[in-house]
């Protein structure tokens, strides 16, 4: 029997799952880290953090697994996108790295669009410039920190730094890449015009890999560690969006996900090249090899949530713990009791500022039509009501496209809620389908570390022989109605406040 590991490296913790050949989950383990906010907007997490919880859970569950070393074929990595990790001349890293949701480089975005046009950022990435993307971080950190800058020697995202601890090898793939705004997306390589237009050395890039492929194996000392060998094969590993894809079984043409973590995502297979005119929706190569994925949604999901609760609900937690429930189950059946459209409250879920579908660094959150009948329970509502507007713009940008979701699965804490699926059914107008074994992008990092190492034929072989779904929403056509009218106003407002918003983001 062969073994696999599978690391999600997420921004609030690591979660390892150890599983066998016939994809059973033997053993799982959890690893939390701190994100640091050094000024209003900033957002900043410990390389350091990461490598500790990845080298503590890998080992925990090959501990409780118990299986013979030699047995385990592979590690596969995944992780949050756009970070910035620089190292130096020794392989040491030279700062905390700026994570995806940091909105600080919204100058150097516009500083992009100066260095080329929005058609050529098409052209060449097939996105267009973000703040929150790793360039931008990257040309900000050159401005403002030009003594840091000039002693970095490599530039990696948060798991290929990882994987760096792990194998010794500077390596990444081709779906986090995508999220770098340096890859040229349609032929999945760097794209040296980029690179010579932001005047970046590509010697200070990784080498670019198929997710499936393996990079290298652990180095001596880190097997022995971790209680494995040094033939571990590594596998290039994938975003956490494109591992949560092969976790959620989403690998052909008209498959779809949503998940609502610390960040929510409506995510869409393609399995051909595809530009979304104006870039109102990522357009990423996905760990499938030769496939694409389109991805949206608000930064300020499940954050929205844990801000709300940590600064307004200590009653709610202790009443929670009172009845020895979670804080999130009492949520939702606060929420539940709270008809549809939360008595005219709305939530823009805009606390980072925005990606998808509108792409404004500069935007903020904001209750609207608050009134002295609202109570927690109607801005609980409206927070899980105001992130399904956010995903539903960004599914129908698809459809303008032509893409037709055949099957929208949930994944992530918020695939929990019976409510959330709720909303999401009623608004996308189509069935949300959850699974039996949901473990989201630290199985797809265990499939791409089994398609690696020969243990597996292909992704999607995989993923149908392990991926079963089990219950189903159906929309309700009563609240559809309903909901159509309020996701309308959502929209007016969002357009209604833009403009008060660039100007004080100005305010110094």
């Amino acid at each position: 029997m062969k073994y696999l590991i599978g690391v999600d490296l997420g921004t609030s913790a690591t979660k390892t799952i150890l599983m066998d050949q016939e994809g059973r989950i033997e053993a799982s383990a959890v690893r939390s880290y701190p994100l640091y906010e050094p000024a209003n907007g900033w957002a900043e997490q410990d390389p350091h953090d990461w490598r500790d919880a990845v080298m503590a859970t890998i080992k925990e569950v090959v501990q409780k697994a118990g299986v013979p070393a030699e047995d385990v074929a592979g590690i596969g990595l995944s992780g949050q996108m756009h970070g910035l990790v620089m190292l130096d001349k020794d392989g040491q890293v030279l700062s905390r790295s700026i994570i995806w949701c940091d909105a600080r480089a919204k100058k150097q975005e516009d500083e992009m669009f100066g260095i080329m046009p929005a058609e050529a950022w098409m052209e060449h990435t097939n996105n267009p410039p973000l703040a929150g993307w790793t360039a931008a971080k990257l040309l900000w950190v050159r401005e403002n920190q030009p003594d840091l800058y000039a002693k970095c020697r490599h530039i990696l995202l948060p798991k290929d730094y990882v994987r760096y601890e792990l194998t010794g090898v500077f390596a990444t793939d081709v779906s986090d890449a995508s999220g770098m705004q340096m890859l040229d997306v349609r032929n999945r390589c760097w794209s040296r015009e980029v690179l010579s237009r932001l005047q970046v050395d590509e010697e200070l890039l990784p080498e670019v890999y198929e997710s499936p492929d393996i990079t290298g194996s652990l180095r001596p000392e880190i097997a022995a560690k971790l209680g494995l060998t040094a033939c571990t094969a590594v596998a290039a590993g994938g975003s956490d969006n494109a591992c949560a894809a092969l976790g959620t079984g989403v690998v052909e043409e008209g498959q779809a996900f949503t998940t609502i973590g610390t960040s929510a995502v409506i995510y869409t297979h393609l399995d051909h090249y595809t530009q979304i005119p104006g870039g109102g929706l990522h357009m990423c190569c996905c760990a499938v090899p030769g496939c694409w994925h389109t991805m949206g949604g608000p930064q300020s999901a499940g954050l929205s949530v844990e801000w709300f609760k940590n600064g307004f609900c200590q009653d709610l937690e202790m009443q929670a713990e009172a009845e020895k429930r979670s804080f999130y189950d009492l949520m939702n059946d606060l929420a539940e009791n709270v008809p549809v459209g939360s008595d005219k409250l709305i939530y823009l879920p805009f606390l980072m500022g925005e990606r998808t579908p509108h792409l404004q660094a500069d935007y903020r959150g904001a209750f609207l039509g608050l009134n002295t009948v609202h109570t927690k329970a109607h801005m609980l509502r409206a927070i899980m009501e105001g992130i399904v507007y956010c995903l539903t713009d960004c599914n129908e940008l698809l459809k303008g496209q032509g893409v037709r979701v055949r099957t929208m699965r949930a994944c992530g804490g918020g695939s929990k809620s019976p409510l959330w699926r709720q909303m999401m059914a009623d608004l996308y107008e189509c069935e949300v389908r959850t699974l039996c074994q949901e473990e989201g992008p630290a199985y797809g990092g265990a499939i791409l570390a089994g398609t690696g190492t020969g243990v597996f034929s292909s992704v999607p072989d995989a993923c149908a022989r392990f991926i079963k779904e089990k219950d189903c929403t159906l929309p309700d056509a009563g609240k559809t109605k309903v909901y159509r009218e309020y996701h309308r106003i959502y929209k007016r407002m969002y357009e209604a406040l833009l403009d008060g918003y660039l100007e004080l983001a100005k305010v110094d």
